[in-house]
Order: C-alpha cells, then structure tokens, then sequence
C-alpha cells in the first residue's frame, strides 16, 4: 500500500466485514451510512491531487463505490458492464484473464466515455488477481486516456500483478482480513 488510509475507514470495514459461506462479504458496509462515508474518503483520499479526470467502476459494487467516489473528487464517473446487458452507443470491449474464481468476463465501456484528456482510476471492492482491473486499463489505453492505477477496499493482489496495474491502493490487505470461520 503506498498511501495511508484513515484508520476510521479500515476499522469500519473490519467490524462489518463477515465470511458467509465462505464468501467475502463486504455489503453491510453500504448499509451503513457513517461506514460507507468513511470508506468513500478512504478510497478518494489517496487520489487527491493526481489529477483523475474519470472513476471507472464495474458493475456491481464498483457502480456504487465508484459513483460515489466520483462525486467525492468532483469527476465524471464511467461504467464498465459485464456480460450483455443494454448499454447503447460504440463500446470498447476486452475479455478478461480468469478470476480468482477461473472465470473470464466481457468487459465493456462507452468509447465515448473516456479520451485523450482523461487520467482513470478504477474504484471496486476487492482485487485478488487483477484480471478485471487490466482489462480496464487496456480498455482506457484504447480510448487514449491514461491510466491512474486502482483504489480499493480489500487488497488482495500477489505476484506481478501490482507492477503491471500501476498504484494499487487499498483500504485493507487479505492479510488483514479475520480468518474464515465457515
């Protein structure tokens, strides 16, 4: 992690973050105003003064985070569909490398969303292989913006995957996470 993050923030995801089945579940944080607001500033506060122009965010979670840190940094913010749902206009599309679930996921933005004056960042919940995340970034690339690195409540990376995404900022690490107790 390159940047602190209030410690309010990282506290707040740590009481209400629960395994449920095995699963990482994040959702009660939303559910929550004052732990929600504390994770947008967290997510936003290393951001300040890098000159973002675009929050990128992908559907689901990322729709909620990013939008609201977009708003919180004063800029416009640009959805990132999966799968086929309605989304008019030119897209740029990329499939992604598999998930940590092996899964591989089409990816799609409005080209008209991003240009050569945007500097992107990509807000979400969670990154663990960064598959989703490079998809973003060489989808930005194509639309000629530069790429800003990502922001995230749970840090989950390993391996190259860092050096390739740019500066990848997190609230909280796996490590930091209560073990499964499912």
């Amino acid at each position: 992690m390159a940047d602190p993050v209030p410690a309010s923030a990282r506290d707040l995801v740590l009481e209400h973050f629960k395994w449920i089945g095995g699963h990482a579940d994040v959702w009660a944080v939303f559910r929550d105003a004052e732990a929600l607001a504390a994770v947008v500033t967290g997510l936003v506060e290393p951001l300040r003064g890098e000159g973002i122009t675009a929050v990128c965010g992908i559907e689901s979670r990322g729709f909620l985070l990013g939008a609201a840190a977009a708003v919180e940094l004063g800029v416009g913010f640009v959805p990132v569909r999966k799968g086929e749902g309605l989304f008019p206009g030119d897209k740029v599309v990329r499939r992604s490398a598999p998930d940590y679930r092996r899964l591989r996921h089409t990816l799609r933005l409005q080209r008209s969303s991003l240009g050569p004056a945007d500097r992107v960042v990509l807000v979400d919940d969670w990154i663990e292989t960064g598959s989703q995340a490079a998809a973003v970034r060489d989808m930005a690339a194509e639309c000629g913006s530069a790429w800003a690195g990502c922001s995230v409540i749970v840090d989950q990376l390993s391996g190259a995957a860092p050096h390739t995404l740019g500066a990848v900022r997190g609230i909280l690490t796996g490590r930091d996470l209560p073990p499964d107790g499912s």
